[in-house]
């Protein structure tokens, strides 16, 4: 089973990152395009990233942008955001990145007197046709490959999200990334969706939580890691050791390593 670690933002650059993933005998990094050092421009840059993983016989993995919105009423966005997606993929294959890590996105709701409405879920078949037209995109890039994209639960899937990760899970591209951390601030409401698709799990985002706050110290916090991480072993996931700084990683894999889940 394979550790990485996530983007930080203590870490001016990628090979600041890759000092610390080294360091810390880990197998890959999490590239996150939420930062504007891994855009597109950027993570095109194929023999500069190529060079830097065998030369520290590392490996990439991507997150999407978490506002990734394929769905957009305004095709203006939606389109942008298809491309980046296209994009993505191309150089998750000329780099040899297995995955690209993404979430739902909700979309804006109006408030009634009564309930909130979620737009996607009124205009569902707007949205599912987007999510089709997604998928078929996702399948025509990837080809034979054996990339995945990896749909990761957050605060909680809504009914419409269901119906399109069911769709996606139709074609072999896409799989599933728990992550443990969501799970226990949302009263670990996507549990069950995730179990009855166990054969769907690809990858685990592993942080410790209690109350309403994730992203802690592995062994700091209230959730069950070694219930979680032996899912994770039994599916062949890889595991993001997402904590959000150096010193809370450090911690954390010093957890993993007392616990022998990493040799020492």
């Amino acid at each position: 089973m394979d550790f990485g670690m996530p983007t930080l933002i203590e870490n001016h650059n990628l090979e600041e990152n890759i000092a610390l993933c080294k360091e810390l005998k880990l197998q890959f990094i999490e590239l996150n395009m939420n930062f504007p050092l891994y855009q597109i421009p950027r993570l095109e840059k194929i023999d500069y990233l190529t060079e830097l993983a065998e030369k520290n016989d590392i490996y990439f993995t991507i997150h999407l942008d978490e506002n990734f919105n394929v769905c957009d009423f305004n095709p203006l966005v939606a389109d942008a955001y298809m491309e980046t997606a296209a994009r993505t993929l191309e150089v998750a294959k000329k780099i040899n990145a297995p995955l690209l890590n993404m979430h739902m996105n909700h979309g804006i709701f109006v408030t009634l007197p009564d309930r909130k409405v979620r737009m996607f879920e009124e205009y569902q078949e707007e949205y599912m046709a987007s999510m089709r037209k997604f998928c078929e995109m996702c399948q025509r890039t990837a080809g034979d490959t054996d990339i995945k994209i990896c749909i990761e639960n957050t605060d909680g899937y809504q009914s419409y999200e269901k119906e399109a990760i069911d769709y996606f899970l139709q074609s072999g591209i896409f799989a599933l990334t728990w992550d443990i951390g969501h799970s226990h601030t949302s009263g670990n409401v996507d549990e069950a969706f995730l179990m009855e698709r166990k054969d769907r799990l690809f990858h685990f985002h592993i942080h410790d939580g209690f109350g309403n706050k994730n992203h802690q110290t592995l062994g700091s916090g209230e959730i069950d890691l070694q219930q979680r991480i032996n899912i994770a072993h039994e599916c062949g996931c890889r595991c993001v050791v997402e904590t959000k700084t150096v010193d809370a990683l450090r911690r954390s894999v010093a957890w993993l390593k007392e616990n022998q889940y990493m040799q020492a």
